[in-house]
């Protein structure tokens, strides 16, 4: 029986929501944590139960190391998860975590786990096409944190507290190796159905890599563009908020 308060090192920011009927994971983005999503509970119907994921590394789990194979982390999150998947449950992962949710959810059918009933994989090509940008984890701080700053997801405060960069770069280079060290594997289709999601003035991710997704999935397939760059949420949370709802509804 699930707690009333998650207490799950992987869950500091659920509630249980006694008439849902449904659990969306999410994962966040490289350098990111659970706390991005923690009011999305409250935004979201009764329906819906969220469980926003927390990676080592970060927030409550800074003094975790962070992982830097993807696959090394599957096992520990499938584990994770495991208890809370005795409803139907969904994904939902941005950037980094569009790719660790994609992944979980082959995981779990080479594994013959309880499958999501639906991913939305936001601002992330498809895990078939090819990277088209620099390798980011190998540059130095300097640069790294340059790289960072061009994405426009990280605020000022933290970009120009040297202290803090001191802490965040390692967490950021540590992400960054996980999905650049990533390589695809063709399988089947996941027969989840899957929604991409992505900001229309996203330079890193085009509409075309977004709509490339569909191929990953023999259910239902939709792309929805949101005004925004990268990190579109910061400003459109409500409006993806509604689509997530209209979706799982």
């Amino acid at each position: 029986m699930v707690s009333q308060t998650i207490t799950n090192s992987w869950f500091q920011y659920c509630k249980n929501k006694p008439h849902a009927r449904l659990r969306l994971f999410c994962f966040p983005h490289a350098g990111g944590g659970a706390s991005q999503f923690r009011l999305w509970g409250e935004k979201l119907p009764a329906f819906v139960e969220v469980y926003p994921v927390q990676l080592p590394g970060r927030e409550e789990r800074m003094g975790e190391p962070p992982f830097t194979q993807l696959s090394a982390l599957l096992p520990f999150l499938s584990e994770a998860i495991a208890p809370y998947l005795d409803k139907p449950f969904a994904f939902f992962g941005h950037s980094m975590g569009a790719l660790i949710s994609f992944e979980l959810a082959r995981y779990h059918r080479q594994c013959n786990l309880p499958m999501p009933q639906q991913l939305f994989v936001s601002a992330h090509r498809a895990p078939q096409l090819p990277r088209r940008h620099d390798r980011v984890h190998l540059l130095p701080h300097t640069e790294l944190a340059r790289a960072v700053d061009s994405l426009a997801g990280t605020p000022d405060e933290l970009l120009n507290n040297a202290e803090a960069m001191q802490v965040f770069l390692p967490l950021l280079r540590a992400d960054f190796t996980l999905c650049e060290t990533y390589s695809y594997t063709d399988e089947e289709p996941l027969a989840s159905s899957l929604s991409a999601f992505g900001g229309d003035m996203d330079d890193s991710v085009s509409y075309q890599e977004l709509d490339a997704w569909r191929l990953q999935t023999t259910g239902t397939f939709k792309l929805q563009m949101f005004p925004g760059n990268h990190f579109y949420l910061q400003k459109m949370e409500m409006s993806a908020l509604q689509r997530i709802y209209q979706i799982l509804s």
